[in-house]
């Protein structure tokens, strides 16, 4: 199936073993499992599906705000496996969410609302206080959209985020020093801290216990980084997937050891370093994937 969207020209596609592809212009987008929606084939998403089953038990209902929807996996994901969440994701190509609609559609009453709009306009209609999890994993022209990893940006998400909520990165990097995010990392840390007095939040009613770092200095917020160790070495391009919060984040190097492939699991203040945070004012550009790296 094809069609003409918004930002290019969509197709779904059935795999062997049933699951269905959807790409734009060749680049994959999402693998979706309509028969199984908790069935996540990507890696990088499996890693995000790591970090949702440390927010919460199964079956426990949580609230999730997706920048970024494609093929609408992981929103899938969460209503599979916790019902009854709320979700909202924004996505600003009417087209392709109808085309996905159509060609892959949702369970009925699966708690997913789809808004027309940009991660930056969008977030600024949610209510503050309201969100357990924000996940980042949007990408024009196989890049992160500048705006959606700045100081200004992590602000508005911080707004939105209950006092223990997560906010998920899905970014992209094969430079040797890793620079784009590096400075996304520190700009986590520095904009997404404790609040003033060090008061801890309650977080979603399962959430793991143990910490994966202790509390930063100078009221840096936590978090930590989950990616390959060729990546995080600076020996390919791939994605890597930050988590950051004002508070403990769950433990996860466990998950990194049982998951196929492994992935390390490393704190954010390790990737930051002395890295300086991106702002609207930077002017940067975000790094693009290689040609071929997402199925051209």
């Amino acid at each position: 199936m094809e069609r003409k969207v918004g930002s290019g020209v969509a197709t779904v596609e059935a795999e062997a073993d049933g699951t269905f592809v959807l790409r734009v212009d060749g680049s994959l987008q999402s693998q979706v499992d309509l028969a199984d929606p908790a069935n996540l084939c990507f890696e990088y998403v499996r890693r995000i599906g790591d970090v949702l089953d440390a927010v919460a038990e199964r079956r426990q209902p949580i609230s999730v705000l997706h920048i970024g929807g494609a093929g609408l996996t992981l929103a899938r994901y969460v209503a599979a496996t916790r019902p009854r969440s709320r979700q909202i994701v924004l996505e600003p190509d009417e087209d392709l969410t109808e085309f996905v609609r159509e060609t892959l559609p949702l369970p009925k009453r699966a708690g997913i609302k789809v808004r027309p709009v940009t991660g930056r306009a969008g977030i600024a209609a949610v209510y503050p206080d309201s969100v357990d999890v924000v996940i980042v994993d949007a990408f024009v022209h196989e890049a992160v959209p500048a705006n959606l990893v700045t100081a200004e940006f992590v602000a508005e998400c911080a707004r939105v985020l209950r006092p223990a909520g997560l906010l998920v990165f899905n970014l992209i990097d094969g430079s040797a020093g890793l620079t784009f995010v590096r400075r996304v990392a520190a700009t986590l840390r520095t904009h997404l801290t404790p609040p003033a007095g060090g008061s801890e939040g309650a977080g979603p009613p399962a959430r793991l216990s143990g910490a994966a770092e202790s509390r930063p200095p100078g009221g840096a917020g936590f978090g930590v980084v989950l990616a390959e160790r060729k990546v995080l070495r600076g020996k390919g391009f791939g994605n890597v997937v930050l988590v950051g919060s004002a508070q403990p984040v769950p433990e996860l190097s466990d998950a990194g050891r049982r998951a196929q492939p492994p992935y390390e699991v490393l704190p954010l203040a390790e990737l930051a370093g002395k890295a300086e945070p991106l702002t609207d004012a930077d002017g940067f550009t975000t790094p693009a994937a290689p040609a071929g790296t997402f199925g051209r």
